[in-house]
C-alpha cells in the first residue's frame, strides 16, 4: 500500500507553504520518491532546491474530470513513488474522490485561511463541510488580529468534532478555548442546557471532556436506542444540521437509567444526569457516560432541530 498524505483547502490558503515547510522536515526525508500532485496552481511555487533534495516529483492535474483512477496509477507507474502528496483543488469535491485500490490515505489535513473563512463558510458552507469532515487536523493560519476565533472552532468542531484544530498567528501557534464563552455555568449544582448550550457542550465535552467529569446536566433530548445496546442504555441526544439540511446527524451520548426499558425509542425526555468518563465499546475508548437522575416525558420542542448557523 502507498501511503498517501491529502492537504485540502481553498486557493490562497496557505497550502503550498504548508507543504513546503513538511517536505523540509528530517521526519519526513525518509529513503525513496515522494510523488507530490497538485490539483492547482496559485502565487506560491515550490522551492526546486527542496525538492531535489527531497526526491520529490510534481505532477499537475488541473481538471477535476482528469483526476481518475487511471491517471493516478499512471503517476505511480512513471515516478514508482514511495509516498504521495496530493494539494487539493478547494473547489472539488473530497466526497468524490476515488483512490486507487493499493492506496492508502494515511492523513488528511485542511488548511483555513483565518482571513477568508467567514467568506467561504457563508457561500460556501457545504464544500467547507466536506474539507473538513474528514481531517484529522485543521490549520487556521493568519490569525492576527481576528478576534472571533473561538466561534471558528465551533463551526468547524460541529462537522467534525473529533479533528485537531489548530490556530497560528505570525509568532506560531495560538490557543484559542470554546470555555471563555460557554452560554452555562460550570459551577452550577446542576448545568441546565437550552438548545444552544446543548450544542456547545456536545462540542466542548469532546475536546474536555476531565472538565465535566462529575458534573451534572440537565436538557430536553430525543430517545433512541441503538441495537445490541443493554436493557438499562438509552442515548437521549438532538438532531443537528451542521452546514445544511441535507446534512444532519444525531448527537448524544451513552445514557444509563434502571427504568430505560419503560421509554420508547423517539420519545422526548427531560434527562438530568451525572457525567462519568468511562472506557466503552461505542466510543472505542474514553468517553461521557450520563448517569440518570432523573428521566421525565415532555412534549416535543418547537424546534427539534438544532441549527448550527444560528448559534
Amino acid at each position: 500500500m502507498i501511503p498517501v498524505y491529502m492537504i485540502n483547502g481553498f486557493l490562497e490558503s496557505g497550502k503550498t507553504e504548508f507543504i513546503n515547510y513538511t517536505l523540509a522536515q528530517p521526519y519526513f526525508q525518509t529513503m525513496g520518491r515522494t510523488l507530490l500532485i497538485l490539483c492547482e496552481e496559485g502565487e506560491e511555487e515550490y522551492d526546486d532546491v527542496l525538492l531535489k533534495r527531497t526526491r520529490t516529483t510534481v505532477e499537475l492535474i488541473e481538471d477535476e474530470d482528469d483526476f481518475t483512477v487511471d491517471a493516478l496509477n499512471y503517476l505511480v507507474k512513471k515516478n514508482n513513488p514511495e509516498r504521495i502528496i496530493i494539494e487539493f483543488n478547494g473547489m472539488w469535491n473530497p466526497k468524490n474522490i476515488v483512490l486507487p485500490k493499493d492506496w492508502k490515505l494515511e492523513q488528511q489535513i485542511t488548511i483555513i485561511n483565518a482571513a477568508t473563512f467567514p467568506t467561504y463558510f457563508t457561500n460556501m458552507r457545504s464544500l467547507v463541510a466536506e474539507h473538513v469532515r474528514n481531517s484529522e487536523m485543521i490549520i487556521f493560519n493568519r490569525c492576527d488580529g481576528i478576534d472571533d476565533l473561538a466561534n471558528y472552532k465551533r463551526n468547524v468542531k460541529a462537522v467534525n468534532t473529533a479533528a485537531e484544530i489548530i490556530f497560528e498567528d505570525k509568532d506560531g501557534e495560538i490557543n484559542v478555548s470554546l470555555a471563555e464563552e460557554l452560554p452555562y455555568d460550570l459551577d452550577a449544582d446542576v448545568i441546565k442546557l437550552d438548545d444552544t448550550g446543548y450544542a456547545i457542550w456536545y462540542i466542548d465535552i469532546m475536546d474536555n471532556m476531565e472538565r465535566y467529569d462529575g458534573k451534572t446536566i440537565e436538557y430536553i433530548g430525543n430517545v433512541i436506542k441503538p441495537p445490541n445496546m443493554p436493557a438499562d442504555v438509552f442515548v437521549p441526544g438532538r438532531m443537528a444540521m451542521t452546514c445544511c439540511a441535507d446534512d444532519m446527524a444525531f448527537l448524544g451520548f451513552i445514557c444509563k437509567w434502571k427504568d430505560a426499558m419503560s421509554i420508547p425509542e423517539k420519545e422526548w425526555v427531560r434527562v438530568q444526569a451525572t457525567i462519568h468518563l468511562e472506557a466503552e465499546e461505542a466510543y472505542q475508548g474514553l468517553g461521557p457516560v450520563l448517569y440518570a437522575k432523573s428521566v421525565q416525558t415532555v412534549k416535543e420542542p418547537k424546534e427539534p432541530i438544532i441549527d448550527f448557523s444560528k448559534i
